[in-house]
């Protein structure tokens, strides 16, 4: 008994309660991956208008991810000082992404399939002198840096960027993403719900990033694949890109981040790869007569 005249409680009742406690815990930790699980899987996947092949995305509607590129366009814009002053220069990117999409027209009507963002693809060529950078939006917005324009030597290293970035489109890669990101989101949330602490959430919240940033190396080589399929059928040399690579590792000054945390593999790898693809593509070598 207490001074008080109570009983202290024992040692065998508080550990019940935290028994009682993380059981609780882990149910609703269990409900939140379940209900994350069912509605990543549970969906039916969406087949992809130009390869063809079922893919899971947040998205179903193409139109969709239309209307979300054009509403972030010109945000993403302004983070790059808004479009470039040089009429020629963004004519000309303009003009060579209208070339890669004809090689595409013409490769895809034989066998049925159909670009469903032929109509809204836009080629900007953007402002910032000091960011080499490429990127591309849901839908058909692409965007090259005035910073990495001036690094490339020919058309065809032009080629082989918006074609890399072409590929990203029609792959539906940020489709992709947003899906599983709220899967990732999901699961990180039960991991942190089940640990019971802050430490444990962010230890999951990790875990998610990092199971993310793997299909994010994935989604840029196979965006690489697009951009060999494409420059090649558009008439340029795919040979290009192995060029593009060089000039990211030269603006790269050979540092960044290991590639492991990287959702962008490093042009060395990458240079590698790109070899591999066109000797598998061109196994008695690059016809003569592409442009480089």
């Amino acid at each position: 008994m207490s001074r008080m005249g109570f009983p202290f409680p024992s040692r065998r009742a508080d550990d019940g309660r935290r028994m009682s406690g993380f059981k609780i815990r882990l149910l609703i930790a269990l409900a939140i991956a379940l209900f994350a699980v069912i509605s990543y899987f549970g969906q039916p996947k969406d087949v992809n208008q130009v390869t063809g092949e079922p893919q899971r995305v947040a998205f179903a509607d193409e139109e969709d991810e239309i209307v979300l590129g054009l509403q972030a366009r010109r945000e993403m814009a302004s983070q790059f000082g808004g479009e470039d002053r040089d009429p020629a220069a963004r004519a000309m990117v303009q003009r060579v992404g209208e070339r890669l999409l004809k090689g595409l027209d013409d490769s895809l009507e034989p066998g049925g399939h159909k670009n469903p963002y032929r109509d809204n693809f836009q080629f900007t060529l953007l402002a910032d002198d000091r960011t080499v950078n490429a990127f591309a939006l849901p839908g058909g917005q692409i965007f090259v840096t005035r910073a990495l324009f001036r690094e490339l030597e020919t058309e065809g290293q032009l080629a082989g960027v918006l074609g890399h970035e072409i590929g990203h489109v029609i792959e539906r890669h940020s489709n992709q993403q947003m899906a599983k990101s709220k899967l990732f989101q999901g699961l990180a949330a039960a991991g942190g719900v089940a640990g019971g602490d802050q430490q444990s959430a962010q230890m999951a919240q990790a875990a998610a990033q990092i199971a993310q940033m793997k299909y994010g190396r994935e989604d840029e080589l196979e965006a690489d694949n697009w951009g060999v399929r494409l420059t090649t059928l558009a008439g340029y040399d795919p040979r290009s890109m192995i060029d593009v690579m060089k000039v990211l590792e030269r603006a790269s000054g050979g540092q960044g981040p290991p590639e492991f945390f990287s959702t962008h593999p490093k042009p060395a790898n990458r240079e590698a790869y790109l070899k591999a693809l066109i000797d598998k593509e061109f196994p008695n070598g690059v016809p003569p007569g592409l442009e480089k």
